[in-house]
């Protein structure tokens, strides 16, 4: 497959060969589906906490005496059939993280990847760096591509902590390095802008 290469301009500088093993590959969508879910919950912090009858405060004391009231026996006031009681099989701090194999990780990402391709939501550029922190400088550069307004991905071999500033107070636009390059966010943004420098590091990590 080829692609356009651009430069800040939206010159086209080229064409470039994207990597058919990458940017070919089968769509796998359960298998997405499934990388999602596991990114999803390892952000989920598990700590709702519910109290049992041990840990309520209070109920120390019988409530009446065990005979000759006429009432059901009880032994405390924090029972969880009594208002103001325990929680019976309530939440718990827990995790809830699950692992993915990591080939099938390769294999979800490089699946998202072709679709990208095959829908033609993939802008290659020569490079985007950004001499100093400027949110003017980022927003006429994604205003040349024609990506105002979309939820856009920038991807670069590492990350450029200018480049990082400048985008800050663009809505929907976020920069990743390629090796933080994931399903979720992948999936996310409408439009993925690579670099040359990181086209050349994906085909590494996933060719």
């Amino acid at each position: 497959m080829l692609i356009s290469l651009k430069n800040k301009e939206n010159q086209e500088k080229g064409q470039v060969h994207l990597n058919p093993t990458v940017f070919e590959a089968e769509i796998a969508v359960p298998l997405m589906h499934q990388v999602v879910k596991m990114q999803l919950a390892k952000r989920r912090s598990g700590d709702a906490c519910t109290k049992t009858r041990g840990e309520v405060s209070g109920g120390g004391k019988k409530p009446w005496k065990q005979k000759g009231t006429g009432r059901a026996r009880a032994g405390s006031s924090r029972s969880p059939v009594w208002v103001g009681g325990g929680t019976i099989f309530g939440p718990r701090p827990r995790s809830y993280d699950f692992s993915v194999p990591k080939q099938m990780r390769k294999t979800a990402l490089k699946s998202a990847l072709s679709v990208k391709a095959k829908d033609g939501q993939i802008t290659l550029v020569e490079e985007f760096n950004v001499d100093e922190p400027k949110t003017k400088v980022v927003a006429n550069y994604l205003k040349a591509l024609g990506l105002v307004g979309k939820k856009v991905l920038i991807l670069d071999q590492a990350i450029n902590p200018n480049l990082y500033k400048s985008i800050r107070n663009l809505p929907n636009v976020d920069v990743l390095p390629v090796e933080g390059l994931n399903l979720y966010d992948l999936l996310w943004h409408e439009q993925l802008v690579i670099t040359q420098a990181a086209l050349e590091k994906i085909g590494e990590r996933l060719g």
